[in-house]
């Protein structure tokens, strides 16, 4: 008798589904043993049932098989991240490769070279280009004579500023003297003179106990 394909779809009888259950655990239960005993293999099976009832199977030791496993996955994941890392840095390389190659023959073109394949379209946007270039060193350049210019401005009227305070301390300082001011320092001038002719000045000639002795 020809068995029939089974439908791979949820047994809707609790019964049947629970007895199909136990037979295909116990199916493949045997075949992981037959595995790790015809392959040498190490061969862990965990199974929960609707129920959450545990079933497990391990050639070996079952935590040590876990511990391998998750550090095989994370050795797995690690590569796989180092591996799209660097998947990322050579496409990041290839587009600035790219570009630095549009740009060089865009330099070159607007220095004049390799303009024989260049369409009428191309150097009307080569000319347009530097246009746009000229403009802006014309505008940088106007900028930067304004600037200078007001920069001299401001220091020419600092230096305005010191001449005029320098120009009024020379004539501060040499203003001419009135007539009354002349006539106050001729009598200081003459009072000075007649006290110093008042003063007397003894000269004597000899050892100081002999001055001592005629006073």
């Amino acid at each position: 008798m020809v068995r029939g394909k089974v439908e791979m779809k949820r047994i809707e009888n609790a019964t049947s589904r629970q007895v199909t259950f136990s037979k295909r655990r116990n199916g493949i239960f045997k075949k992981a043993y037959e595995l790790s005993v015809l392959c040498d293999a190490e061969v862990a099976l965990i199974v929960f049932s609707q129920k959450g009832r545990l079933y497990q199977f391990s050639s070996s030791n079952m935590q040590k098989t876990i511990e391998r496993y998750l550090q095989r996955a994370k050795d797995e994941n690690r590569s796989t991240e180092v591996q799209q890392h660097t998947q990322q840095l050579q496409y990041e390389a290839a587009m600035m490769a790219s570009k630095i190659e549009l740009l060089e023959n865009s330099q070159r073109k607007l220095l004049g070279h390799n303009l024989v394949v260049c369409s009428i379209e191309e150097l009307q946007e080569i000319d347009n280009q530097l246009e746009r270039s000229l403009n802006n060193i014309r505008a940088k350049r106007s900028q930067l004579f304004k600037e200078e210019i007001e920069k001299l401005r401001a220091k020419e009227k600092i230096l305005l500023e010191e001449n005029a305070r320098l120009s009024e301390k020379l004539q501060f300082g040499f203003r001419p003297k009135n007539a009354a001011q002349k006539q106050k320092e001729i009598r200081i001038e003459s009072h000075s003179t007649a006290m110093e002719s008042e003063v007397m000045t003894d000269l004597f000639i000899g050892l100081p106990t002999s001055r001592n002795a005629s006073n």
